[in-house]
């Protein structure tokens, strides 16, 4: 039986943020202290999460698997990028693009469901506060991880196969400082009518399905809120999901705008703005967030840069 080559490209070739060597430099440098940032911001959460004892809840051990996910999302496409920016080594494999392609889409499907999970953990500590120990217990809270990351990388090999499956035998030019979906889409010489509808309609189940979670779990807080008509609860509830609150929709506007949306809408310029939000911006305040409005985080963040003043 005659084997099929599925692609006659060898390699990919990224398009440069910018060409001009003063404006390269300048953003190597402005790339490198966020991504830098990002690192510190996320490790010290993720430090303070696994040695402060009062830390070891339900809560903070989502947060942490956020910390995670917000450290492996930029490190899987910012350093491609740097080098790309210093020494305008902007080519790889096909091989190499597969793989950036699954692990991001990977860490953004897992960071989706993750967020529903924390959404549903927030109403069950204001709505059910007393049986919370109880219903969020260790074993629960390690079978919703599990379940997240399981159910990232599925959606990231589906997503992953229905790409990287077809013909790419011309321009071999991503407009994009990595390999992600529209833009490599965009390189196929085979149709892709199919394929597309297949990821939207994916894309647009597990979406939408863990956005209503989300905003039902959030109106019943709210019901429960007004229901108590007290100043203190409505400072309470603020205070354990503003954060969170604010989390979503920050992430889930950037995602929507990059993927849930055909390919013929796809704006290169547009694109490159919004993806660095998601994959830059996004793991960079997510600490900040989480820990300017949570004081027993800020506590727990004392604690550990008082140790490592003490040690040094």
């Amino acid at each position: 039986m005659q084997r099929v080559n599925l692609s006659t490209v060898s390699e990919f070739v990224f398009v440069g943020l910018s060409d001009a060597p003063e404006i390269r430099l300048l953003l190597f440098v402005l790339f490198l202290l966020v991504y830098l940032a990002t690192m510190a911001g996320n490790l010290t959460l993720l430090v303070a999460i696994s040695t402060d004892s009062h830390l070891h809840s339900p809560m903070y051990f989502l947060l942490g698997n956020l910390s995670l996910l917000d450290l492996l999302c930029p490190t899987i496409t910012v350093p491609k990028m740097l080098g790309a920016l210093l020494l305008e080594h902007k080519e790889i494999s096909f091989s190499g693009c597969l793989l950036q392609h699954f692990s991001l889409i990977a860490v953004v499907g897992t960071e989706i469901f993750l967020l529903t999970v924390m959404a549903y953990d927030r109403y069950v500590a204001v709505c059910h506060p007393l049986r919370y120990p109880s219903i969020m217990s260790r074993m629960l809270c390690a079978q919703l991880a599990v379940g997240t990351w399981a159910s990232g990388l599925l959606n990231s090999l589906l997503h992953t196969s229905l790409v990287f499956t077809l013909s790419f035998c011309g321009p071999n030019k991503i407009q994009q400082y990595y390999c992600d979906i529209p833009p490599v889409l965009a390189l196929s010489c085979s149709s892709t009518h199919s394929r597309e509808l297949v990821i939207l309609v994916v894309a647009g189940v597990l979406g939408s399905s863990a956005c209503v979670v989300t905003v039902v779990s959030y109106i019943y807080i709210l019901l429960e809120i007004l229901a108590r008509n007290s100043p203190g609860v409505w400072h309470k509830a603020f205070s354990t999901c503003g954060s969170h609150l604010t989390v979503v929709c920050l992430f889930y506007g950037t995602t929507i705008c990059t993927y849930v949306r055909p390919s013929f809408t796809y704006a290169p310029h547009w694109d490159r703005i919004v993806s660095m939000l998601y994959g830059m911006l996004t793991p960079l305040l997510n600490p900040i967030i989480y820990s300017l409005r949570n004081r027993e985080v800020k506590c727990a963040l004392k604690r550990v840069i008082s140790q490592v003043r003490r040690a040094l």
